[in-house]
């Protein structure tokens, strides 16, 4: 079974120096019928305005993902990292036990906007963590790039949970395929474009939900950038 989310239907808030897409219940935003999809419990599409951003807060037994689409995001945490995270890079952040962090944009007249991904661990109480990668085009062009896993395989980041996520950049002819196994489950996010998932014609923000499917199938990219999460049932 494949259920497309469209974009307009996710949960949204302005609070002025930021603009943010919920498609999970987050916060202020609450929706039975959404509160995660298998293990993973957050994708929010965050626009945070020059000069502004999250102050420092809390987080404990959660991976956190940040995928950065343009502009940049500065992070600073209780373990001692302090980094900048522009497009490209995905940082992952193992709450652990417990951390306190912050994220701003520093820059003056650009927006940052980025996905912050939550999946809920396999492990709890573990010392907290920090990891960032980069991923360039040309490794995501025409094919699913892991980017996070729970081995850190094939250099994605380290990931405390049952599951694996992939990029990808699509256009024109270029296809990718996803097999999914038994009792697995299957979640698409399109971050900008538009493409094809297992028929079903996706724009920028949809979200295409599989169980029960064999494998996610990717085809007609128009400028397409795509997250592929397989999931714990």
């Amino acid at each position: 079974m494949l259920t497309v989310r469209k974009s307009q239907d996710r949960g949204y808030a302005d609070h002025g120096w930021l603009q943010s897409f919920h498609s999970f219940s987050f916060a202020g935003y609450h929706d039975p019928l959404h509160m995660g999809f298998g293990n993973l419990r957050v994708i929010n599409e965050d626009r945070i305005a020059p000069g502004t951003g999250f102050g420092t807060h809390g987080h404990r037994d959660m991976e956190i993902i940040s995928y950065v689409l343009s502009g940049e995001l500065a992070h600073k945490d209780s373990m001692g990292n302090v980094k900048g995270i522009p497009p490209g890079d995905v940082q992952r952040m193992s709450a652990g036990s417990g951390v306190m962090h912050s994220e701003f944009n520093h820059a003056a007249g650009q927006t940052t906007h980025f996905l912050q991904i939550w999946i809920e661990p396999n492990v709890r109480g573990i010392a907290p963590s920090y990891e960032q990668k980069s991923f360039s085009a040309v490794e995501k062009r025409g094919t699913l790039r892991l980017v996070a896993a729970p081995d850190g395989a094939q250099g994605s980041v380290l990931i405390h949970a049952d599951a694996c996520v992939y990029a990808a950049l699509l256009d024109g002819e270029e296809t990718a395929t996803l097999p999914l196994q038994p009792g697995r489950k299957g979640y698409v996010q399109l971050v900008r474009g538009q493409v094809n998932v297992n028929g079903a014609r996706l724009q920028a923000g949809d979200a295409a939900m599989l169980e029960g499917e064999p494998l996610v199938s990717l085809s007609g990219g128009h400028d397409a950038e795509v997250l592929v999460f397989d999931l714990a049932g």
